[in-house]
């Protein structure tokens, strides 16, 4: 069984309870293969990152395995507003995040099964270089950090690197710890280009937060908000703060 997600922003949870955490999120137009079905909630695996977690029955709509194969082949286009919206064959509106998936998208229309949906604004298609994906970091600058979030609305630190890069036509997995995994691995900050990748860790020496490198040893990460932040090898030094926040543990050059 296959499905798509129907409505804007959908928690996608560690357990099958609105009590439990939300590890993610799955956005307009996003597809999933379902592992499990229950009553009341369903496990879903992500075609895009292959995460998997527990969406609410009532939060998606199944889709055939045809057009599940289709959209997973297709060219992904993406929301590439803020905030815009989609409207139906019956004039019915829903909002979307930047991000949001427009399946099926063909001269303004796109479909989710029978439903017919229009969307007149800017779109995400294709790949970018390493200066768009610095411009596409700044559009999430100032938004309020959110653990599983993916939008502008409230986003979690590899969740901002995963979405800016998915934007700009490229895919990372959804954790920081994953993230570290791909990529090739760079000796010096000094090697480092704006729109590479810095990875921190814990004491335990687990990779537990992520950031995007800017010109003239800075870095955008999330953190309490999405922020600019000075970088040195020894890790993130918070001005505000006064203090290093995060200790470097490996940098990766993506692209």
């Amino acid at each position: 069984m296959f499905g798509i997600c129907n409505l804007s922003i959908v928690p996608l949870r560690a357990d099958k309870t609105e009590k439990s955490e939300m590890t993610s999120q799955v956005l307009f137009g996003e597809i999933f293969e379902i592992l499990e079905t229950e009553k009341l909630w369903s496990k879903v695996r992500l075609n895009f990152d292959s995460f998997e977690g527990y969406i609410d029955n009532k939060q998606f709509i199944e889709i055939s395995e045809a057009d599940y194969v289709r959209l997973k082949n297709n060219e992904n286009v993406y929301v590439a507003e803020i905030l815009d919206f989609i409207t139906s064959a019956k004039n019915d509106l829903i909002t979307l995040p930047i991000g949001a998936h427009l399946p099926f998208f063909n001269n303004g229309q796109l479909r989710i099964n029978n439903q017919q949906y229009t969307y007149e604004n800017a779109v995400f298609n294709g790949k970018s270089n390493k200066k768009d994906i610095l411009k596409t970091a700044f559009t999430f600058l100032n938004a309020p950090y959110l653990w599983g979030g993916k939008t502008p609305f409230g986003i979690d630190c590899s969740g901002f690197t995963q979405m800016v890069y998915k934007l700009c036509g490229y895919q990372l997995f959804r954790n920081a710890k994953d993230q570290a995994t791909q990529g090739i691995v760079l000796s010096f900050i000094e090697e480092s280009e704006a729109g590479d990748l810095a990875f921190f860790d814990n004491e335990e020496g687990e990779i537990t937060h992520v950031g995007i490198i800017l010109n003239d040893y800075h870095i955008i990460h999330a953190y309490g908000k999405v922020r600019i932040d000075t970088l040195d090898h020894s890790g993130i030094f918070n001005a505000d703060l006064q203090k290093h926040t995060h200790k470097l543990r490996v940098i990766k050059k993506m692209i």
